[in-house]
């Protein structure tokens, strides 16, 4: 089961201005855990509490003509934080991060090769890029 989409839809909860009123909890418990990834003991700890809150619960499908396979069952908590913990456990904590653009700060997993990733999105990146060369022109 590849629970990287899980993890996504975290991502975009956490990055939701405006969530239904039962998901801002989630979202606010969610968003903790990227503002903790710098210390990977505290994300641990969190997701740790966050999947005693939220049981998973597992179960066989066979939608769309395909063969039995498993999805999470349908509560979005457990699916997230299960997605998040999953991140964590295969890839490190390190793959959690917050856009480094200084008017941003959304959520992102960093999926790339060599762990580079330091934005959201090729705008921000464009953004911060155009904003240190504007800086270093002062600069000279």
């Amino acid at each position: 089961m590849d629970l990287t989409s899980y993890a996504e839809w975290a991502v975009r909860l956490v990055n939701d201005p405006d969530p239904p009123p039962e998901l801002r909890p989630l979202r606010d418990e969610l968003a903790a855990v990227f503002d903790a990834a710098d210390a990977e003991r505290a994300v641990v700890e969190q997701l740790n509490a966050l999947l005693v809150r939220y049981p998973v619960r597992p179960q066989l499908t066979d939608h769309d003509g395909r063969r039995w396979h498993l999805h999470l069952a349908e509560n979005s908590a457990a699916s997230a934080v299960m997605g998040l913990a999953a991140v964590v456990a295969e890839l490190g904590v390190d793959r959690l991060g917050r856009c480094r653009e200084a008017r941003c700060r959304r959520a992102f997993l960093d999926t790339s090769s060599n762990r580079s990733r330091r934005y959201c999105s090729a705008r921000c990146a464009s953004r911060a890029n155009v904003a240190a060369f504007r800086a270093r022109q002062r600069d000279s």
